[in-house]
């Protein structure tokens, strides 16, 4: 057992809504705190020298300047095991190309999927734990991360297994997702409802007996997967006990329907969600996972988030970390620029970055500073919190611990 501490301010963000928006002057600021740590837990959380005369043998991990303590960021949605670069589609595209130019140019998603196909799994593992590593330093303790860069079965199961690698190496918790059905690959002869098919029948059972992942994702939309393919292939594997999240309503609406009607625990995207998609998400217990880092490197309108908090829906903000069409890959500016746009409040933003992304990966064990919560923790040094979104991510943690271990320092 050790107390960690004094810091000049505890953010616990506990005891804050779920759903729905919230105001700056209900987050809990606890002043000259401290936190005691055991057995990768939090014990307790208070006034540090009141912590310290209760507990006078406990070991001390003293912080010697002034630093403000927030919840371990968590990024529900990120691709971050890829081979290949596309700086070139960046590029095309800032010269006004289109999708379908770059992509008969040899760029686009099709380019990444020959790469990293061409990788070797050790190779796979190796480029994931340097993006982690990244993720790290910027605060986040727990990141999912998808397949989808392969689009075979072989492939496909080798992602998944680079990513379970990973996760055995990685200082952070790493979420697996199956993204297989990305979208119907080039050399797939057959069907998009033939190829949904060969991944249930292939992938579905490797991901149970090897215990690759709990979660399946898919794209649909008019250049992916219909809704109605959608909901076939999410039908399969809602009856077959995976979790869901779905790539919905990017560019236009229906994927947040079959959200909604299979009880996904996110959609994610949601730029083209309209009146009729917010009022279903609110009705629902599904999360909204916003992905600014898509509008910014798309060049395209940001998700509602704003609509969607007031409409009562639990909005989480995701880095969406890609090689094409959200390349920044750092979640806390993303999240900062999202609300200048949305006119989020703090609060709102560090709830969907914590405890509201956590639950997004149907994660209930982390994202706040209480008792019986994980030790995922970061510091910054500043003298209020406030400072940190408003540097727009130029502010980046001092130290990072994860389950009460300092990790980045």
């Amino acid at each position: 057992m050790k107390l960690i501490g004094p810091f000049k301010q505890i953010i616990t963000l506990a005891n804050l809504p779920l759903k729905g928006a919230i105001h700056e002057n209900q987050i809990e600021i606890i002043k000259d705190g401290g936190i005691i740590v055991e057995n990768e837990s939090i014990v307790e959380i208070g006034d540090f020298d009141m912590l310290f005369q209760h507990h006078p043998t406990i070991k001390i991990e003293k912080i010697e300047t002034e630093q403000i303590l927030l919840p371990g960021f968590v990024d529900s949605h990120t691709h971050v095991c890829f081979g290949g670069n596309r700086a070139k589609d960046f590029a095309m595209r800032l010269d006004g190309k289109t999708y379908l130019e770059i992509a008969e140019s040899g760029g686009g998603i099709w380019s990444t999927v020959t790469e990293t196909r061409k990788k070797t799994v050790d190779e796979l593992k190796d480029i994931t734990l340097k993006h982690i590593a990244q993720l790290a330093k910027q605060g986040i303790t727990t990141a999912e991360v998808k397949s989808g860069y392969a689009l075979s079965v072989d492939g496909e199961i080798k992602m998944l297994e680079a990513i379970n690698m990973a996760n055995q190496e990685s200082e952070i918790d790493l979420i697996p997702t199956f993204l297989g059905a990305h979208i119907k690959p080039k050399d797939f002869e057959g069907s998009n409802k033939a190829y949904l098919d060969l991944l249930i029948q292939e992938v579905f059972p490797k991901l149970k007996s090897d215990e690759l992942a709990n979660r399946i994702d898919i794209f649909v939309e008019q250049s992916a997967f219909s809704v109605e393919e959608g909901d076939y292939f999410l039908n399969e594997a809602k009856n077959q006990g995976f979790d869901i999240t779905i790539h919905a309503d990017q560019f236009t609406a229906g994927g947040s329907y079959l959200a909604t009607k299979y009880n996904a625990l996110s959609a994610d995207h949601l730029e083209f969600s309209e009146e009729e998609e917010i009022k279903n998400l609110s009705n629902s217990d599904v999360v909204a996972t916003v992905l600014p880092g898509a509008s910014i490197g798309l060049g395209m309108q940001y998700a509602p988030a704003r609509k969607l908090l007031d409409a009562g829906c639990c909005v989480s903000i995701a880095s969406d970390w890609n090689p094409g069409s959200a390349p920044m890959g750092n979640l806390l500016t993303q999240a900062a620029v999202l609300a200048t746009f949305e006119k989020l409040s703090m609060a709102e933003v560090l709830a969907a970055i914590t405890y509201r992304a956590a639950k997004a990966l149907n994660l209930t064990d982390r994202g706040t500073i209480e008792k019986g919560k994980k030790a995922d923790f970061i510091s910054f040094s500043t003298f209020d919190y406030r400072n940190i979104i408003y540097h727009q991510g130029q502010l980046q943690p001092t130290n990072v611990w994860k389950n009460g271990s300092l990790i980045n320092q």
